[in-house]
């Protein structure tokens, strides 16, 4: 794996080096290229996406009724939609959208495909559905929910009481309703597969780039719209390359094979920091890393064996040896740096405690578990630290290393013992949007499929919180709401939690000072429209 790995990257080079006839190559003015680890990236389907990889390149093939500043993500900003209404009851919503807006196939982009494209998500009932379904939509009543009242008006109607605030900031952070080119997907349907099959490596988008080519674990190439609605992006291509090597993206962005390189190792970036030709751009987001355990799994559905995995982490020295680059020590299911959030608990490794604790619940000499991880960094380090704490109370826990497929797979199948991940949502600003995909689970079943809820993957179920949950989200007092907001992370803890929060991901990218107008956001929806290149002035 490690010589195919440096091999791809000497080629790039050298393919790059041929070009300009230059020594070591810089990358073409008019190109972006970016390298990355594609490793999660297994769609390009906007209603089957996880993960922040693809998050990033959906948001630059479509287009979304409306969009966050990245600098403040309370400001909403217009996009497909030029204004919007709420009703004074907040049930009703009204998106004026623009009549000058054509998808890459030159079809005029219209109210139809806006609705059609919410009802797409809900009918797929696939991994972004999860949201809306926790907003009380279905594929059952979202046909009567969503209307075209013109060829430039949508009303969306509320199927229960919410904040009507939240909901457009999902509309623009989420990235997973931007809007279909529904005659292109339609003319590819499969056995009613609203185009799903040939979504997942193809586009029908309106946004600032078109999609070229997707080779998985390799290439996705990104070709300007010149007919774009705000004006035609300055880059001409965007290129992004797959590098699972932090040393070879390290290599390749310090000669100049590279503009902007993520997913890097730790002591990569602190060592690029010292670069004058680079930048290192760090932004905190939404997400955590976590340990999680399935509550369908007979040891923990036992409170006491979650408590004493809980006091088998090494909290501290994970943050402190590990996760600079990568996150801050967080140990609460709300982000940080929101009024509502509580101060960390401050959790520690306690060895004694832990075994005294899996003494009372019958497992005084440990048991056999399994541990699933990412065969990724920073991921596979976490694995490998809380394994060997777990190890000195007993518990033996094997790691199984895959693909996000084959271990998010099976955390949303829930079949899996214990997984360490990175979740949780947090790109609205807004606290219900931590608690909607760590802790909210409405409904148990298997058969429910909510598949974006970490609370349902991991079988935490509790109605109180639930209903908590529920009547924070409607409290219209700002002090009573934080009130609300604090109690109900008071209960999650008291519940011993089968997921447990440990960092908060910083995202870090480094960026040649050539390239401008790059900025990175906080909800993963990183526009590349306004970038462009100079002579790598500082």
């Amino acid at each position: 794996m490690k010589r195919t790995l440096l091999t791809g990257a000497c080629l790039l080079a050298l393919a790059l080096m041929m070009g300009s006839g230059a020594a070591y190559a810089k990358t073409p003015p008019d190109q972006l290229i970016i390298g990355m680890n594609m490793n999660n990236l297994l769609t390009l389907d906007p209603a089957a996406m996880t993960g922040n990889e693809v998050v990033g390149i959906v948001v630059n093939l479509y287009d979304s009724l409306v969009e966050l500043d990245p600098n403040t993500l309370t400001n909403v900003k217009p996009a497909l939609a030029k204004s919007w209404d709420i009703s004074p009851d907040g049930k009703t919503l009204t998106f004026h959208l623009r009549d000058n807006v054509t998808f890459h196939s030159g079809n005029p982009l219209t109210a139809e495909d806006v609705v059609w494209s919410m009802r797409r998500l809900l009918h797929l009932n696939l991994a972004q559905a999860s949201v809306w379904k926790s907003y009380g939509f279905s594929k059952k009543n979202i046909d009567q929910q969503i209307k075209a009242l013109d060829d430039h008006t949508v009303q969306l109607t509320l199927p229960k009481a919410n904040d009507p605030q939240l909901v457009i900031y999902s509309l623009g952070a989420l990235g997973n309703l931007g809007v279909l080119d529904r005659k292109t997907v339609l003319s590819h349907e499969v056995n009613s597969d609203w185009g799903n099959r040939w979504l997942t490596t193809n586009e029908a988008g309106s946004g600032p780039f078109m999609l070229d080519t997707w080779q998985a674990k390799d290439v996705l190439r990104m070709q300007r719209n010149p007919t774009y609605w705000r004006e035609a992006p300055k880059m001409n291509r965007v290129v992004l390359r797959h590098f699972q090597e932090s040393q070879t993206l390290r290599l390749m962005v310090e000669k100049g094979d590279l503009d902007i390189a993520s997913n890097m190792a730790v002591a990569d970036i602190n060592a690029l920091r010292k670069d004058p030709q680079l930048t290192v751009e760090a932004v905190q987001k939404g997400t955590v890393y976590y340990v999680a355990m399935s509550m369908k799994e007979a040891h923990f559905a036992n409170p006491k064996v979650r408590e004493a995995v809980r006091y088998l982490i090494d909290y501290q020295g994970i943050n402190k040896a590990l996760m600079p680059g990568y996150g801050v020590l967080h140990q609460r299911p709300i982000k940080a740096g929101m009024p509502s959030t509580l101060p960390d608990p401050g959790y520690k490794l306690d060895i004694p405690r832990a075994k005294k604790l899996l003494a009372e619940a019958g497992y005084p000499d440990g048991f056999d578990t399994t541990l699933r991880v990412l065969a990724d960094q920073p991921f596979l380090n976490i694995a490998i630290a809380v394994q060997s704490t777990l190890m000195q109370a007993g518990i033996n826990a094997k790691i199984i290393t895959g693909t996000g497929n084959q271990i998010y797979g099976a955390m949303r199948e829930r079949k899996f013992d214990m997984l360490v991940g990175r979740g949780g949502s947090g790109v609205e600003p807004h606290p219900h949007s931590s608690l909607r995909a760590l802790v909210y689970n409405p409904d148990n079943s298997d058969e429910a499929r909510l598949t974006n809820f970490q609370g349902w993957r991991t079988g935490f179920y509790d109605k109180p919180l639930n209903e908590m949950i529920d009547k924070a989200l409607l409290e219209r007092d700002p002090q009573k709401q934080i009130a609300d907001y604090q109690q109900i992370q008071v209960r999650y803890d008291q519940l011993i939690p089968a997921l447990l929060p440990l960092s908060q991901m910083v995202d870090s990218v480094v960026v040649r000072n050539e390239v401008k107008n790059f900025q990175s956001h906080p909800s993963a929806t990183t526009f590349l429209r306004e970038v462009y290149k100079t002579g790598g002035e500082k």
